[in-house]
């Protein structure tokens, strides 16, 4: 029981820590892969035809109308060609609220062919509702945009709605609202059915179309969107193909093309933005939107989400199935064998859910069973480590996470010292003797342990093994104790993130530590790697002369002026990883030969 216990208060903190927003978006995303891989499964519905205003239709009528927009003329046209055929409606997803006032002749054209055929659906234009204080009444608009009031309905409500001012108001009855609203993650999964202002129901377009047609329309604000069929997957024919077919005397296309079709005609071309983030899709047509819209009023389909009872129902089962495994001391690897396969199980059956439109958030109680199963498992391991300390108590000391895994994994380390090829780094603070006559004691100690901490933090972050601290200087090693193929990269890659961790940490400190700054060194070649020292006290270092090298470049870099140096040993090991400026020669203590140094750079 007493192992559990930390277990059972980790799972607490994780049922907390499931409900932050970010656990949210996670939960949408994987609902959304979910929804995304079961619609490609389905084929979309043939009744629903999109004509697509498209790249190749605003090229190809450039020399019958020119330039977008066109004239209304053209979807004149258009209209009388797909009426010929008797579709079941036609529905435009594009914007008719202002009048041409260049070409008025073309949108009364346009207005006679509209006002002509009952099947031919607008949209409404919805500006923000800020504005709605200075829009029209609704009880005047009523009449003529078909609004349905409810018995709480204001007299004096208004709201910011704009007609397709181009078309004549016979039309205005045709018309609904195609609002897009995304959820808190930027991803649309909803459709507006209606928008109630001061208790006056503005249809959405879709649902305009389904009254219309005698489709069904729950009584709901919205409806979450059931696809079918991949992204640009709808049946679609290009504007520019029908306009020619239908100003051609010899038809080629098929005569019943659209008989019985519910067309919509629509933005398919990047150039006109009207593209949206949907689980499909980042790039998703409003059209289709629409489309989907229309196709799940029509069968009647909607996807519905699983009550909030459901994931806590699973959360507490999985928590409490690892709670029963810790408390008889099963192993937690099978317990952990055993989660997998739950989790695995209660993924399949979301994802087959999700086919038979329901969506059961999963990732929430998975994630809380997972958080009290590691807690589980670590006190498991905190106990096993307990009992292996006096075997590893001469490593104690040992600050390196590389050394420490090895100790759980192999059991230990090769005491004897091995000849290694490796790269070695000395990191020396400029500017100490200063920063330490002008603060008390326990201020230096402070900033240099706020220092080093950020430093070795970027060492092990690069793969390197933090070797010791020597005074107010830090060594590092690449290569040992684990193999390394690119130590040298690594460990120039870690010098200039160093250079750049002490920028910021004189940015956040300011003047306190104005002259505060390092130097460092780095050199690559082969040292005596391993346990040094006495009996009673030994600690995992490199010694020769690669290491004596190492730190007399860190001591070179005030006579060049530079910031990092590195052999020319390091620079060929690192290939074409950075670029290096020779700083020139420089003689060596201890060296008959002058060293030749470079200074890293970033390629660009």
């Amino acid at each position: 029981m007493s192992r559990a216990l930390p277990s059972l208060a980790a799972a607490v903190l994780a049922l907390g820590i499931v409900a932050f927003p970010f656990m949210r978006a996670l939960e949408n995303r994987l609902l959304d892969s979910f929804v995304r891989t079961q619609a490609a499964l389905l084929s979309p519905d043939p009744d629903i035809v999109l004509v697509d205003i498209d790249e190749k239709s605003l090229a190809a009528m450039e020399k019958e109308a020119g330039r977008w927009p066109w004239p209304r003329v053209v979807y004149s046209d258009l209209v009388e060609g797909l009426e010929a055929q008797k579709p079941r409606a036609v529905v435009f997803d594009v914007l008719f609220t202002e009048a041409d006032r260049f070409r008025p002749q073309d949108d009364a054209a346009f207005g006679e062919t509209a006002a002509k055929y009952a099947n031919v659906y607008f949209p409404l234009l919805r500006l923000p509702a800020r504005g709605d204080e200075n829009g029209a009444l609704l009880a005047q608009l009523a009449p003529e945009l078909g609004l349905i009031r409810s018995k709480a309905a204001d007299p004096g409500a208004r709201a910011a709605v704009v007609p397709p001012l181009a078309l004549p108001a016979s039309t205005y009855a045709r018309t609904g609202l195609i609002s897009f609203t995304e959820d808190a993650d930027g991803v649309g999964r909803r459709y507006l059915l209606r928008e109630t202002v001061g208790g006056w129901q503005i249809p959405s377009l879709a649902a305009r179309v389904a009254l219309e047609l005698g489709f069904p329309v729950p009584d709901q604000d919205d409806l979450v969107l059931a696809w079918r069929g991949a992204a640009h997957s709808f049946p679609r024919a290009s504007f520019s193909d029908l306009y020619e077919e239908f100003n051609r005397s010899a038809r080629k296309r098929p005569a019943d093309e659209f008989a019985g079709k519910i067309v919509i005609v629509g933005a398919a071309a990047s150039g006109l933005q009207d593209l949206r983030v949907t689980p499909l899709s980042s790039l998703h047509r409003g059209a289709e939107i629409l489309g989907t819209a229309i196709e799940n009023l029509k069968n009647g389909r909607q996807m519905r989400y699983a009550p909030l009872w459901w994931s806590a129902l699973l959360g507490c089962v999985l928590i409490s199935l690892v709670f029963a495994g810790l408390k008889v001391n099963t192993d937690t690897r099978v317990i952990g064998a055993g989660l997998a396969i739950a989790s695995v199980t209660v993924l399949v059956s979301a994802w087959f859910a999700a086919g038979r439109l329901l969506l059961i958030p999963v990732l929430t109680p998975l994630a809380a069973a997972w958080t009290f199963y590691a807690a589980g498992a670590v006190a498991e391991h905190l106990r096993e480590r307990r009992a292996r300390r006096e075997a590893i108590a001469m490593f104690s000391r040992f600050v390196n996470p590389h050394v420490v895994k090895q100790l759980v994994e192999r059991g230990g380390i090769e005491g004897a010292g091995q000849a290694r090829e490796v790269t070695l780094l000395f990191s020396d603070i400029r500017g100490f003797t200063t920063l330490s006559e002008t603060r008390k004691p326990e201020e230096v100690v402070a900033l240099l342990n706020r220092y080093f901490s950020m430093q070795v933090d970027v060492v092990f972050r690069h793969g390197g093994s933090l070797d010791k601290f020597i005074g107010d200087a830090i060594m590092a090693l690449w290569g040992a104790p684990l193999d390394d193929a690119e130590h040298a990269r690594h460990a120039v890659a870690c010098a200039l993130d160093m250079a750049d961790t002490l920028a910021e940490f004189k940015r956040r400190l300011g003047d306190a530590v104005r002259d505060f700054d390092v130097g460092i060194g780095i050199h690559s070649g082969r040292a005596v790697v391993g346990l040094i020292g006495s009996e009673k006290r030994r600690e995992y270092t490199a010694i020769g002369d690669t290491v004596n090298l190492a730190s007399r470049i860190e001591g070179l870099t005030k006579e060049a002026k530079r910031r990092i140096l590195v052999s020319r040993d390091t620079v060929e090991r690192c290939g074409d990883a950075f670029e290096f400026v020779s700083c020139g020669t420089f003689p060596v203590k201890g060296r008959a030969q002058p060293v030749e140094l470079f200074e890293p750079r970033r390629k660009p």
